[in-house]
C-alpha cells in the first residue's frame, strides 16, 4: 500500500494533517481532490497557505507543485482567496 508521503509534495507535516482530517491514503486524496482536502486542513489550521493548496493539487495530479500549469495555478489562486475570505467571515 502506498503512503501519503510517497506522493509528490506530501511531507510529514501535511501527511499528518491529512490523516487528522480523515484522509489516510493516496487513493482517498485523489478521490477528494486537492481543493477539498485543503479546505479540510484549513478547518484545523488557519495558516493553511496557497503553497499548501498547490502542493495538494500537485499531489493529486502526480506532479511537483511547480509544474502545475499557469491556468491551474490561476484557478487555485482565485479559490484560495475566496476560501480565505469566507473563513474570515
Amino acid at each position: 500500500m502506498q503512503k501519503l508521503t510517497d506522493m509528490p509534495n506530501i511531507g510529514k507535516v501535511v501527511s499528518q494533517q491529512l490523516i487528522e482530517v480523515g484522509i489516510t491514503t493516496p487513493a482517498q486524496l485523489r478521490e477528494i481532490g486537492g481543493k477539498r482536502a485543503w479546505l479540510r486542513i484549513l478547518e484545523i489550521d488557519d495558516s493553511a497557505c496557497y503553497n499548501r493548496l498547490c502542493g495538494l493539487e500537485g499531489a493529486v495530479r502526480g506532479v511537483r507543485w511547480r509544474n502545475l500549469s499557469e491556468d491551474v495555478r490561476r484557478d487555485l489562486k482565485v479559490f484560495y482567496r475566496e476560501a480565505k475570505n469566507a473563513n474570515k467571515a
